[in-house]
């Protein structure tokens, strides 16, 4: 029995998009396309989590689903993620400025986020099949998806697992694992960017609440799907690791709005999987050195090395985006450059938000490159004696993929890549 392989995507916006070019890329493999979904557990949040629920839902033809993933992203325009026209984005900011100017005398409260995402769900509904998230976990095609968001009632993390029977569930001080049925609302609630988007309302077994991003609390994204059972782990992040390594220009002006709605979006989306990687090598390292011993940790938590392979961007999404600017509808690019100083200062708010089809087609040709230049790396490890798909994963035998072929047409791979 080898090895369980857990893929794992944290959020990052419209920077998806890289995402769906990675995934497509695998799913060009020769052996993935024959021996279906390689990825017994999924975990994701935010972006990561639409990601991962597409995934889920058409795991069953994997290959296709990637290819249908990336043509989504692909075609992708502001108007099916956020309300763009002027009455709208009018309503939006006399409800902020009636709220900042006379909320202390009449009453505030009443702006819930800087633009208003009603369309992505319409756009989810139509294009995500979630119900077949089940019937690839009932045909053993996928074994678990966990997505994460954020309680702002509470301030806690909620993990939903839709997994088969008997899958593990546990909780944590500021952490709360709930089984549940993945729906477009959980999607949406884990994608909700704090103030951008308005959170979700979505009804648990603790009770109804409003949920935003599954990254604002999840500093750990590769806990849940290693607490699943996962023992090896592929992760895609949304950072260029080489501008780690740059050097810092001087600024001697006070930082605009803007950037520092970038850093603290790159806090919460870019760090915490480069953070938890690093952690996770560190462990891993004491392990193999006797420095951990096993036999002392097991009176609390057992501990095993992982191993883990990351594919990252080779460019620089924020300079990608100042090049795209231009492209979002003008009521958009005045507010968020309002935000800020120039353009430059807006790049890395501008790189979450840009959901439009020239850069996310940027996006994923960037992310198809990038697990190219890798993918005899990335074949053996997915292939590895050590990374076959572990239990309940898809059918091994050539009759049971017959079968399966039989009863679920090509069309119904869980996503739809028309557009109205």
């Amino acid at each position: 029995m080898g090895k369980v392989l857990g893929l794992a995507m944290t959020g990052g916006g419209a920077r998806g998009a890289y995402q769906a070019g990675v995934l497509k890329r695998i799913g060009e493999i020769s052996r993935v396309q024959t021996q279906g979904n390689p990825f017994p557990i999924i975990g994701g949040a935010s972006a990561g989590a639409v990601n991962g629920s597409a995934l889920a839902a058409g795991c069953d033809e994997f290959s296709r689903a990637t290819h249908l993933l990336a043509e989504l992203w692909s075609n992708l325009e502001p108007s099916d993620v956020f309300r763009c026209d002027f009455v709208s984005q009018a309503h939006n900011s006399l409800i902020w400025l009636l709220d900042l100017s006379l909320g202390g005398a009449l009453g505030g409260g009443n702006a819930r986020s800087l633009l208003d995402a009603t369309p992505l769900r319409h756009y989810l509904r139509k294009h995500l099949d979630c119900s077949r998230i089940q019937d690839n976990i009932r045909r053993a095609h996928l074994y678990a998806l966990a997505i994460s968001a954020t309680n702002y009632s509470s301030g806690k993390s909620y993990l939903f697992i839709q997994g088969a029977k008997g899958h593990p569930m546990w909780n944590r001080s500021r952490r709360v694992t709930l089984a549940a049925k993945i729906t477009v609302e959980h999607i949406c609630a884990s994608a909700a960017i704090p103030l951008v988007f308005q959170p979700v309302r979505l009804e648990t077994s603790r009770g109804a609440a409003f949920f935003g991003d599954g990254c604002l609390r999840l500093q750990q994204p590769l806990s849940p799907i290693i607490r699943l059972g996962a023992e090896k782990i592929f992760a895609i992040g949304v950072r260029c690791e080489n501008r780690e390594h740059q050097e810092e220009a001087s600024d001697e002006k006070d930082p605009s709005l803007a950037q520092v709605m970038g850093v603290l979006f790159n806090v919460m989306f870019l760090d915490h999987l480069a953070t938890d990687v690093e952690h996770l090598e560190r462990l891993n390292q004491l392990l193999e050195t006797g420095q951990i011993s096993q036999s002392g940790l097991e009176r609390c938590e057992k501990m095993r090395p992982l191993t883990v392979l990351q594919v990252t961007p080779s460019v620089d999404l924020t300079e990608v985006a100042w090049h795209h600017q231009r492209d979002m509808p003008v009521l958009i690019q005045y507010f968020v450059n309002s935000l800020g100083r120039d353009a430059a200062s807006c790049s890395d708010v501008m790189s979450y938000l840009l959901f439009t089809p020239k850069y996310t087609r940027e996006l994923i040709d960037l992310g198809y490159h990038d697990a190219d230049e890798r993918i005899d790396e990335v074949e053996d490890y997915l292939f590895s004696s050590e990374s076959v798909r572990g239990r309940r994963s898809v059918p091994a035998t050539p009759k049971a993929r017959a079968r399966d072929s039989e009863s679920a047409p090509r069309r119904s791979a869980g996503l739809s890549a028309s557009r109205s």
